[in-house]
């Protein structure tokens, strides 16, 4: 019978778990999705059985090393939602998520996939995009944003994105505001 307290870890159990998501996440972001268990395991420097006892899948790991990106992103669009002006609410939109993915090739991979890889990630997409709509409907009721404007564009835009992977990093925050630049001239209205 449990007791229904929460589980609290060792102290050495609460480094190997921190030590596990610090891997996985660096190594999502450096390499996107095709990263294997096995190998977050060897550089967090512990075995895989440890690894399993915390994150029994890899959709579990998933969820975990990117908690931080689903709430950056779920800010960011609350903030562009929030805007009375829609399309700078949706231009704030573009940016800010083509800046927090292009350190994060792994993440921007899993939440723009046909089929997400998990399962709390594609909860965190269809809402996210569910708002987007409505904020896009918005701009283009307000002349700004093109007729024929998608949230399949804005997909593309995330999809190109993940090409920043390839320029140095101290570059990337410059080069995503760039493309979110030119991929907003596409987008906007003339």
């Amino acid at each position: 019978m449990t007791t229904g307290l929460p589980q609290v870890l060792r102290s050495d159990a609460r480094d190997n778990r921190e030590r596990v998501l610090q891997a996985a996440r660096e190594l999502f972001a450096e390499r996107g999705l095709d990263v294997t268990v096995r190998e977050v395991a060897r550089r967090a420097g512990v075995g895989p059985a440890t690894l399993y006892r915390r994150f029994p899948a890899k959709q579990d790991l998933l969820e975990a090393a990117f908690a931080e990106e689903v709430r950056r992103c779920s800010a960011v669009v609350d903030e562009g939602c929030a805007d009375p002006d829609p399309w700078s609410g949706f231009s704030t939109i573009v940016e800010q998520v083509l800046v927090v993915n292009s350190r994060n090739q792994g993440f921007t991979e899993a939440f723009t996939a046909a089929d997400p890889h998990e399962p709390g990630l594609a909860a965190h997409r269809h809402a996210q995009v569910r708002r987007l709509r409505r904020l896009m409907a918005r701009a283009r009721e307000a002349g700004d944003l093109r007729a024929d404007a998608t949230v399949d564009d804005f997909v593309l835009v995330l999809q190109a994105g993940r090409a920043l992977s390839a320029v140095p990093a101290r570059r990337r925050t410059a080069a995503a505001r760039r493309l979110a630049r030119i991929a907003l001239d596409g987008l906007r209205a003339r």
